[in-house]
């Protein structure tokens, strides 16, 4: 599935009853990142910014904004011990970092990311591009002589991160070191080495990209990365809207929204939410959307409504990305594509199952997480109409398990196979723009693509979805579904697989009147049957 959260910036902006923060977890010795991008050993680097890389002509159906076309070019350095090991399903550290380096350019053309090995530690190369970087992220770098290496050759360095790595590498931010010391909270006692200015927000700085950075995944890897770029080198676009507008978003509020700012202080379960929302950082999505589905309500849905989407008190704005640039099947069963049959393939086993697909992994670490995804779509009533509901569990962060269900108005996009979804997620309107990437002949599996916007939260976000019958994985090794993937950009070691065990009880069913496939359908010469 895909969504939207409420911006913790509207939270933040209203009295609350009380304030609870949650406790996070102790990270690794030092907190580190990793940014990486392949590096062509006949690139110079240059300390001048020089003009900005060409933005290669992709042609979208989307209608949206392209990747930034950059100002200045922001250069990040990546050293990454030899052979460590990543936790994200034991994948090697500098594969996940050159990943992270290609997907930085969906965000930004001109972010400029290499990576090293620290067998490199004492040549010219990494020398010459650490003299001339906007930030230095260790990951897994223990080796005593490289750590020597590094500390004497960072001291020029105003943003460095260290991740996993030894003790004696120090976090440096804006030009101020900022230290662990293994005391107090997780972030044990920040000692500013440097200048006394910009404590406090190099700590929260530290806490947001520290509590994203141990989910160990591809999207919040990218996402510590662009925290820092966006706080201390050049504004993000995708992070820059996320701040509050001071007194003119609370008098916005006030004057537009008393009453629902008033009936979800006095609701239990909007308070909850709104008290949630306030410990996450405006930018992180996968805290604000676990807040907002653990404690959706009416009233929150009415104190959204009214503050984002009518009224846009935080004065917010974002565009459906277009990165990366994903083409649809175009052809099935040795036909052509069209509109029709690549909406028989969206309804894929509705009929002979109670459900359209069953979701067996996705990646966007916010949406495509939660346990028991059912898809359902099917032809409406009015003549032209689609709709796609999906069906999903939640365990919320009181650990109760409960159902949650959304309602997605879909219209045909230019091109078979591409598709604009709408949907109003608690008081928020998303759109987004889906591509069926390949769906295999007997319908055993199929991906979905998906970029979207929650214009009103300022909030963007790409996604997939890998689908089959029963929600059981498939052949990974599949050469089609291998080609899928790597169409998307996506490395199979991101992918969430959604746990599909305890089941019961969902609430499945479509409207009376529906209508469902045109011409394909999945047939008995398939040969899979439905699970539960």
């Amino acid at each position: 599935m895909a969504a939207t959260a409420l911006p913790a910036t509207a939270a933040a902006c209203l009295p609350q009853p009380s304030h609870r923060r949650f406790a996070w977890r102790s990270p690794a010795p030092s907190p580190t990142l990793a940014a990486t991008s392949l590096r062509d050993g006949s690139l110079a680097c240059s300390c001048s910014p020089g003009p900005p890389p060409a933005v290669p002509a992709e042609r979208r159906d989307i209608g949206a904004g392209q990747a930034t076309s950059p100002e200045r070019t922001v250069r990040i350095v990546a050293v990454v011990g030899e052979g460590s090991v990543s936790p994200i399903k034991d994948t090697p550290w500098e594969e996940v970092m050159r990943h992270t380096a290609d997907r930085l350019k969906w965000v930004d053309e001109g972010f400029e990311m290499l990576v090293f090995s620290d067998s490199s530690v004492g040549h010219d190369d990494l020398r010459k591009d650490l003299s001339c970087c906007d930030m230095l992220v260790n990951v897994a770098v223990t080796n005593d002589e490289s750590v020597r290496w590094l500390i004497e050759n960072s001291k020029g360095i105003s943003n460095v991160i260290c991740f996993q790595s030894s003790p004696s590498l120090v976090n440096k931010l804006g030009g101020t070191y900022v230290k662990y010391t293994g005391e107090q909270d997780m972030f044990g006692k920040l000692a500013n080495i440097g200048k006394p200015s910009g404590l406090k927000e190099s700590a929260e700085v530290l806490k947001t990209v520290s509590n994203a950075w141990e989910r160990h995944n591809s999207d919040d890897i990218r996402f510590c990365l662009l925290v820092v770029v966006n706080a201390y080198i050049k504004p993000v676009d995708m992070l820059k809207n996320l701040r509050a507008k001071g007194l003119s978003t609370l008098s916005c509020m006030i004057k537009n929204c008393g009453p629902q700012v008033l009936n979800c202080l006095f609701d239990p379960n909007c308070r909850k939410a709104l008290q949630c929302l306030n410990s996450c950082s405006p930018t992180d999505q996968v805290c604000n959307y676990r807040c907002i589905a653990s404690f959706e309500s009416p009233h929150l849905e009415a104190f959204s409504l009214c503050v984002l989407q009518k009224n846009n008190c935080l004065d917010l704005n974002a565009e459906i990305p277009s990165k990366p640039y994903v083409t649809p099947l175009t052809m099935f069963r040795e036909q052509k594509l069209s509109h029709e049959i690549a909406e028989d393939l969206f309804i894929g086993w509705l009929d002979s199952m109670e459900w359209s697909w069953r979701v067996a992994a996705g990646q966007n670490p916010a949406y495509d997480q939660f346990p028991c995804q059912y898809q359902l779509f099917y032809r409406g009533k009015a003549k032209g109409s689609f709709w796609y509901e999906p069906v999903f569990q939640v365990k919320t962060l009181e650990g109760k398990l409960v159902w949650r269900r959304r309602r997605y108005r879909v219209r045909r996009a230019s091109n078979p196979g591409t598709f604009y979804f709408s949907v109003l997620d608690n008081g928020v309107v998303s759109k987004e723009f889906w591509t069926i990437v390949d769906v295999s002949d007997d319908f055993s599996w199929g991906l979905f693509h998906y970029h979207g916007a929650a214009q009103a939260a300022g909030q963007a976000y790409t996604g997939a979805v890998l689908v089959t019958p029963d929600g059981s994985y498939p052949d990974v090794e599949n050469p089609r579904l291998a080609s899928a993937l790597e169409k998307c950009g996506i490395k199979k070691w991101e992918l969430y697989m959604v746990d599909n065990c305890s089941c019961l009880g969902a609430p499945l069913g479509t409207p009376e009147g529906s209508k469902l496939h045109y011409q394909i359908t999945p047939g008995k010469e398939s040969g899979i049957l439905q699970k539960r």
